[in-house]
């Protein structure tokens, strides 16, 4: 039963009992679900679904970008996860780039910032030879037909392209795709994709090999590295996706779990316990004490993530200290319920061996989950960083390469450092929770610094409120950190959130700005809830993108 005080738009949950796929734009969500009515699993759907967005949402996902995927469900002790975060070039130095930094850091966009492999490729591969039931060229379909023929230009995509018109029309390659004509697109009007469909046929034909090994790495390479890049073939034919190690909590009874690093899925935990010590019911949903409190959890969370988040493998970060429910309770006390703490002054509660300048993450990305009816459920998460990542494509392949490498520091003390072979701090993060060890919900947003923040909204107002999933998506967001385009950390508020509400936050001390009422920098979140009781899939999409929870 949907809680009567939750909010509605007019779209409902999707429910269905064979299986529900739900994703940032509508063709992807049913290019998801066509996979599982063909009997393909999970991981089927989620890769057409990726494999679409890569079409549909080029401003968010492509095949020059990363991934991340939590997988659950029969057979499965606690959640798998893969690791498709493609490291730094091996020429990718700190000399070479401190010689070419502007303003102290690595350029955020042309081929300089093409500076680390794309993983999400061979992350689809790694769930397939798992979980996948159905033929690898038969899930590219779909996409192919779409980049060739074409795609309706959605909201978020025309938006995107206008804002970022300059920088496009800056790489000529990029700009004769999706600036068609010299302009931006209109909502609605069609955007067809050739050189990508080719590169699609190719990955269909030759798998991974076809992309990492063939052709495509070589041409990719090769016009990236004549505009400055570091990448090389050898880099592209090195890298494999892994299966690691998730990592987990517990909220009021139910097992939280998230990617390790390098991604901030231990700072959602961190978040997770903070708030299991509250009595959260008490302080009444969309309340100041509501969000208010979000806002300091977020505070002490994102202290310890800056100080430390890195390559798990170049630094030995204390992940299991900071998601313990001791550690919490000694931070919960910095929350002082009346009055907010200045914007950065938390310090982290361990801190890093050498001091070093704070960076802020930002980043563009696609979350979706899918489940299917054999109880296999998805939960996975792919970007290329910035909106259109690097801007540049590479060569002929109508392929974006991401500009993730560019959050690296260029600070010798910094524990994220530049180094060849290293892999970035990823804002990316994914997330699962399960209930007497089977799957629940399936969920995630877009969104850098939101990722966490989302999260936390998603699960407190199901499980703390009883919101269906619907609700829980479309309920009022706050994001306390810094939103695109913007040098502050403030606490964003959507102008649904009542008057009274924004006064007594601003009383408090709290950085208040306000921003549209349904904004699009809050995230676009999905999710999916198994309903064991009645034996249904409840999906629920954000409508602050273009997306759809679909089934059957």
């Amino acid at each position: 039963m949907s809680h009567p005080n939750g909010p509605r738009t007019g779209r409902p949950p999707f429910r269905a009992q064979n299986g529900v796929v739900s994703t940032p734009h509508y063709l992807a969500s049913a290019a998801g679900v066509a996979a599982l009515r063909e009997g393909g699993s999970a991981v089927d759907a989620g890769i057409a679904a990726n494999a679409v967005l890569c079409i549909a949402y080029p401003h968010m996902a492509g095949l020059g970008g990363d991934g991340f995927w939590l997988i659950a469900g029969p057979g499965i002790h606690g959640v798998e996860a893969i690791d498709a975060c493609g490291p730094a070039a091996q020429g990718a130095t700190l000399d070479s780039y401190r010689e070419r930094a502007v303003n102290g850091e690595i350029p955020a966009r042309t081929a300089l910032a093409a500076l680390t492999v794309p993983g999400a490729v061979d992350g689809w591969r790694l769930a397939h030879e798992r979980y996948g039931k159905l033929p690898w060229a038969s899930l590219l379909e779909a996409a192919i037909g779409y980049a060739r023929d074409g795609v309706s230009v959605t909201r978020s995509l025309a938006d995107w392209t206008v804002q970022d018109e300059p920088l496009l029309k800056a790489q000529p390659r990029t700009a004769a795709i999706f600036l068609p004509g010299g302009r931006a697109p209109r909502e609605g009007e069609r955007l067809v994709q050739g050189d990508l469909a080719h590169s699609f046929e190719q990955l269909a034909q030759g798998a991974r090999a076809g992309f990492y090994e063939g052709s495509i790495a070589e041409r990719i390479c090769a016009s990236v590295h004549a505009e400055g890049s570091p990448l090389t073939v050898e880099d592209f034919a090195a890298y494999r996706a892994q299966w690691v190690e998730s990592i987990s909590t517990t909220y009021r009874g139910y097992e939280v779990y998230e990617m390790p690093p390098s991604t901030q899925g231990f700072t959602a935990l961190q978040i997770f316990n903070l708030l299991d010590g509250f009595d959260v019911t008490s302080w009444g949903e969309g309340t100041a004490d509501y969000y208010h409190h979000m806002a300091e959890a977020v505070k002490i969370a994102f202290a310890d993530r800056d100080e430390w988040l890195t390559d798990p493998r170049r630094v030995e970060i204390p992940v299991e200290r900071f998601i313990s429910k001791e550690y919490a309770d000694q931070r919960r006390s910095l929350i002082d319920p009346e009055r907010a703490a200045p914007v950065g002054s938390v310090q982290p509660g361990i801190a890093y061996p050498h001091s070093h300048e704070l960076r802020i993450p930002d980043g563009d990305t696609c979350y979706f989950c899918a489940a299917d009816k054999d109880g296999l459920v998805v939960s996975l998460i792919s970007s290329i960083y910035h909106d259109f990542g690097s801007t540049v494509v590479g060569g002929d392949t109508g392929i974006i390469l991401q500009n993730r490498g560019a959050f690296f520091s260029l600070d010798q003390n910094h524990p994220n450092r530049l180094e060849p072979g290293k892999r970035t701090f990823h804002t990316l993060a994914p997330a699962m929770l399960l209930k007497d060890g089977e799957p629940h919900i399936a969920f995630g947003s877009m969104g850098g610094e939101g990722q966490p923040q989302s999260q936390a909204a998603m699960v407190t107002r199901i499980i703390d409120f009883g919101f269906d999933v619907q609700q829980a998506i479309e309920a009022p967001r706050w994001l306390m950190g810094r939103t695109w385009g913007t040098p502050s950390r403030n606490l964003s508020l959507e102008g649904r959130i009542c008057d009274e509400v924004v006064r007594e936050l601003k009383r408090r001390g709290q950085p208040v700005q306000m921003v549209t009422d349904w904004n699009d920098n809050m995230g676009h979140a999905q999710a999916i809830r198994i309903d064991r009781e009645q034996g249904f899939l409840e999906g629920g999409a954000d409508p602050r993108g273009d997306g759809a929870a679909l089934g059957y």
